[in-house]
């Protein structure tokens, strides 16, 4: 089990890694050597994630999830495997991290009567400039 937050943790046969071959630092390396990792874990599917959180990630992953429900991380930001895995896995523990998180709705309440008074005296002082912008009255 890889634990992910305090009350969540992921069994490890719920995580498929692929490793390809990077593009970015590692000179002769990156051609020769698969160091970027692809993470997929089948977030819809998993009984380890509540509900909610389950909702929570598909909004926060975007466009890392799949229409099955496959949150896909590739991590290819440094020159080794195993540096590069442990990013991915990193990754994916902060976003459910951020999932789990509870969402506190906001509650709607009324303008107190000083910032009544100051929206007032800022609109005030705003027409003011812009009369000042205004070309003089042709009047005569």
């Amino acid at each position: 089990m890889i634990r992910m937050t305090d009350r969540i943790s992921l069994d490890e046969s719920e995580l498929e890694e692929t490793f390809v071959r990077a593009s970015g630092p590692g000179g002769q390396n990156v051609n020769k050597i698969s160091s970027a990792v692809q993470l997929r874990f089948d977030a819809a599917a998993s009984p380890n994630l509540p509900p909610l959180v389950k909702e929570q990630l598909i909004k926060l992953a975007g466009r890392r999830m799949t229409r099955e429900g496959v949150l896909v991380i590739s991590a290819q930001r440094f020159r080794t495997q195993e540096r590069n895995r442990a990013d991915a896995l990193e990754r994916l523990a902060a976003l459910i991290e951020e999932a789990a998180k509870p969402v506190i709705t906001r509650r709607a309440t009324r303008p107190t009567f000083a910032s009544k008074v100051r929206r007032r005296e800022a609109k005030e002082v705003r027409g003011k400039v812009k009369a000042l912008r205004r070309p003089p009255d042709s009047g005569g």
